[in-house]
């Protein structure tokens, strides 16, 4: 009988479930292959997903595969961080963390393999040379001086470039394919460079580095990788992928097969970019809370299982679209909406004064943690007669249909009372800075059949907690031309100074997500401290995907 886990979703399961089935592989090893030289974003996490659960599903294995060949780029502080964001995705190696300089020993004793066959020359073109040697996409390439060189010759070159005989830049290992090629990947490429730099891990045993077309596909035959998945741009790599495997006569070599890389709109999906935003401190770091990397958005308040069904929302296609905000907004608030306690904050305060309730007096009200979730139960919150309320949910002329307070209406106090405005206090400028109003004694919720159309949250004055709030909107601007930092959304970050929230935050934890009641959904941020809580919105209660998607 047909095991129905492992009915494929999209055409790479496909492949793979074919595969099995056809006896062409045993079972299935895919690799997830990152540079070391940034930070993961969203678009490595729909990668991650596919080339771990992919395996996950037809009960093979994943390897993570540090690409590890640029040490002027690398660092450990990138190894440790992607680490830790796999696995906070979910996803696991066991044993299986490898790292390319694992196998220059191997990568070099294969490149000579390549020169020994004569497919392989070491040439002396400068950089400049080989950009102008290397034709157009309308017009073939010419080929390097040093391309027929002999065998040995090169051979002889290329130990005296491992030997560190020569500087940067004067001489490259190239593969000898056709100049005249369509593909510009298949004109003799660069398979080994020269960089005096120190290896994060091999220190300075080398002074040349494998080129990345190069070291893929064989490490991948080294591991044994049945299926190497990777993202379209890579699709006019996968004939130099097949060349050398070809080459150096592997038997039964791992096949590659592209995907759609995901594009979110409202930001950028290149490290390069990602970094610039770093280094010119444009975002306070990789991991701001407006950046998609991951890290950002889990200080955001993104939970792994939020970027998982966004990822099996969107799904494994294989053409480029643009993914707009609102359906990964979505997905964070179908994570949170039953999850998270409900705790009540204001974030532009004025003062509600009750003049009837008893001086000095002050009561404890219950309030549902999650009216979703009853398991997460309730709380006992604190009531006097002096509380915050938001500053829009007071309207001296109100507009029409408006539903909170205003002189002579009445609302309830969310778990309180029912109060009616009795007047209010301006400043100089006009600006309300208290609103008086009078309770009905009887009215306590859960005891008093009277309804009103308004229901307001509110902080007790007494017992409220000053908090920093930041409220984040999309980083780049679509709709704007020029440089990056001319495309940078100015609005993208809002602080609020003076919010109130109940007590029950001040000590609340990093990473620690809430819904603020009528808000949004909000995370506590690692800069806040006991007492002086900080908090990032994480996404808002308005969700238009969902209203579409219905439609």
């Amino acid at each position: 009988m047909e095991d129905a886990t492992r009915t494929p979703n999209n055409f790479i399961e496909e492949i793979v479930a074919q595969d099995l089935q056809q006896g062409k592989h045993a079972s299935v090893l895919t690799r997830f292959p990152p540079e070391p030289n940034g930070y993961l974003h969203i678009g490595h996490a729909k990668a991650i997903l596919v080339d771990f659960l992919t395996a996950e599903k037809f009960g093979g294995q994943c390897n993570l595969r540090f690409d590890d060949t640029n040490p002027v780029k690398e660092d450990t502080e990138y190894v440790d961080n992607i680490m830790e964001d796999i696995h906070w995705l979910g996803c696991d190696w066991g044993d299986r963390l490898f790292f390319a300089s694992d196998y220059f020993d191997k990568l070099y004793g294969y490149a000579e393999q390549l020169i020994q066959k004569g497919l392989a020359y070491v040439c002396e073109l400068t950089p400049e040379q080989m950009r102008a040697y290397r034709g157009t996409l309308t017009e073939p390439g010419k080929n390097s001086p040093w391309r027929d060189r002999p065998i040995e010759e090169s051979l002889a070159e290329f130990r005296a470039m491992r030997d560190g005989k020569y500087k940067e830049g004067e001489r490259t290992l190239r593969a000898k394919i056709d100049m005249a090629s369509p593909n510009l990947n298949m004109r003799d490429p660069v398979i080994y460079r020269i960089m005096h730099t120190s290896h994060h891990r091999t220190g300075d045993a080398w002074c040349i580095y494998p080129m990345y077309d190069f070291q893929h596909p064989v490490s991948d035959a080294i591991e044994g990788i049945t299926h190497s998945i990777c993202t379209l741009e890579y699709e006019d790599h996968r004939p130099l992928y097949d060349w050398f495997l070809q080459a150096l006569d592997w038997p039964n070599p791992p096949h590659q097969y592209e995907f759609a890389r995901l594009n979110l709109a409202g930001t950028v999906m290149s490290k390069r970019y990602l970094k610039k935003l770093v280094d010119d401190k444009l975002v306070s770091g990789w991991d701001d809370p407006r950046m998609p990397t991951i890290c950002g958005l889990r200080r955001r308040g993104y939970t792994p299982q939020a970027i998982r069904d966004f990822c099996a929302t969107i799904g494994v296609a294989k053409s480029n679209s643009t993914v707009e905000m609102p359906v990964l907004e979505h997905c964070l608030r179908e994570s949170l909406k039953t999850t998270t306690h409900r705790r009540m904050a204001v974030l532009d305060p004025i003062e509600l004064v009750i003049t009837n309730y008893p001086q000095g007096q002050s009561e404890e009200v219950e309030i549902a943690n999650n009216a979703e979730n009853p398991e997460l139960g309730s709380r006992k919150v604190r009531f006097s007669g002096r509380v915050y309320i938001e500053r829009e949910d007071f309207a001296i002329v109100p507009p029409p249909k408006y539903k909170r307070l205003s002189p002579d209406k009445e609302v309830r106090l969310m778990g309180a009372y029912i109060v009616k405005c009795t007047g209010y206090e301006t400043d100089e400028a006009g600006q309300v800075t208290r609103v008086l109003c009078e309770y009905d004694p009887q009215s306590a919720s859960g005891q008093c059949a009277r309804k009103v159309k308004g229901v307001l949250h509110w902080v007790d004055a007494q017992t409220a907690v000053d908090a920093q709030v930041r409220l984040y909107d999309v980083l780049i601007d679509d709709e704007a031309e020029g440089e990056l930092e001319d495309r940078l959304n100015k609005h993208s970050l809002q602080v609020l100074e003076h919010a109130k929230v109940e007590a029950a935050l001040s000590d609340a934890e990093p990473g620690e997500s809430f819904q603020f009641i009528r808000m949004g959904y909000f995370c506590a941020d690692p800069d806040g401290k006991p007492g002086a809580p900080v908090f990032n919105r994480s996404v808002g209660l308005k969700d238009t995907w969902a209203k579409q998607a219905k439609k």
